[in-house]
């Protein structure tokens, strides 16, 4: 898939996340790579056979305390292993969907084990 299209795509699913939400992913910017940089997989535990599929960096907002005039935090998602682990383009819009969900709740503060209790991991 072309990367612009890919990034349209990412927008439309940070667009469907419901409006009282939306609103306060204060200060974050979306990007997409074609794969993790090695920094960036320091400290996740991934299987040999498993891949990196979005990435959020930044301050949660509930760890934010006096917070201002710092860099946007970032959500990534990565091209290469989304489009890898799909079989089919409706599997990558709806793999993309789910990343930048995982990802905007992260922004939340929310972590990996909460979200696999809440069955979103």
């Amino acid at each position: 898939m072309e990367r612009s299209h890919f990034e349209r795509l990412a927008l439309e699913a940070l667009q469907q996340i419901p409006d009282d939400l939306r609103a306060f992913l204060d200060n974050v910017d979306i990007v997409v790579e074609d794969w993790p940089a090695q920094d960036q997989l320091a400290g996740h535990l991934i299987g040999e056979d498993e891949y990196l599929l979005g990435l959020y960096e930044g301050v949660p907002l509930t760890e934010r305390h006096e917070y201002g005039m710092v860099l946007p935090d970032k959500i990534t998602l990565f091209q290469e292993p989304i489009e890898a682990v799909c079989s089919s383009r409706d599997e990558v819009i709806e793999q993309i969907r789910q990343t930048v969900e995982h990802e905007v709740a992260h922004h939340f503060g929310i972590d990996d084990d909460r979200l696999h209790e809440l069955g979103a991991g």
